[in-house]
């Protein structure tokens, strides 16, 4: 599994060499299908090489600007590609009263509870973005590029990424074809149900790239989830 994985790391980093050399060559901004396949293929060198890391993630969740929770996990990818998270805190237990107010607050709690678990589940659905989708979007022609500082950073918009109406940004530094950040446009149950994502990338000292904070805001509940990874050190050998 070692050796595969350095191969398709190899084998992505040739192709995003050869992109960058065609591009100089050719003394012009690259088309939206360049800038699509470059996004790709640094996506999938990212996710190869996080997998021989482990890192901690530290979830924070907030309503009204109250702290609701707050949890630990321990991250790293299994041997059969999955994300695997095993918790370093015990939740609290619920403090349970009595009589019929005890019983609506006890309900309220719950469908908050509930809530908030989709709020932070929604996170997966575009962190960190699916190459897939990336290229579907383009395919139906849902890409818009933005120069955001001319030889430096662009952005690219991808509409319709994962429901219909949201939007997916990603910030990329054009010298390193490095993930800078992400900025997404959603909803949960229906579009009334708006939120939004900001995510702030990170590289590590081998220059691997990882969301190092993610936060989203679910306004009309008003409730913020922000997630922090950090700790990241390579996983021990087999």
């Amino acid at each position: 599994m070692r050796r595969n994985r350095q191969c398709i790391i190899a084998a992505l980093t040739a192709l995003l060499a050869v992109g960058l050399a065609s591009r100089a060559c050719a003394q012009q901004q690259p088309s939206v299908a360049e800038r699509v396949a470059t996004l790709k293929a640094s996506l999938i060198l990212s996710q190869t090489a996080l997998k021989q890391y482990e890192w901690v993630e530290t979830t924070v969740v907030s309503l009204k600007g109250k702290e609701k929770s707050s949890k630990l996990n321990r991250c790293y990818y299994g041997a059969d590609g999955v994300l695997t998270k095993v918790p370093l805190t015990t939740p609290p237990a619920p403090q349970k009263k009595r009589g019929l107010r005890g019983k609506i607050i006890e309900k309220k709690t719950e469908e908050m509870t509930d809530y908030m678990q989709q709020a932070v589940g929604l996170v997966k659905s575009y962190v960190p973005p699916d190459p897939s989708r990336i290229q579907a979007a383009k395919e139906a022609g849902k890409v818009t590029v933005d120069i955001l500082k001319k030889g430096e950073r662009v952005r690219l918009s991808f509409r319709d990424y994962h429901k219909p109406g949201d939007t997916l940004g990603v910030e990329i530094d054009t010298a390193s074809n490095r993930l800078v950040g992400l900025k997404v446009s959603s909803y949960l149950e229906n579009t009334e149900d708006a939120v939004t994502l900001d995510v702030k990338f990170a590289k590590l000292a081998d220059g691997t790239s990882y969301a190092k904070t993610t936060t989203l805001d679910a306004t009309k509940k008003k409730v913020k989830v922000q997630m922090e990874n950090a700790g990241y050190r390579k996983m021990a050998k087999e």
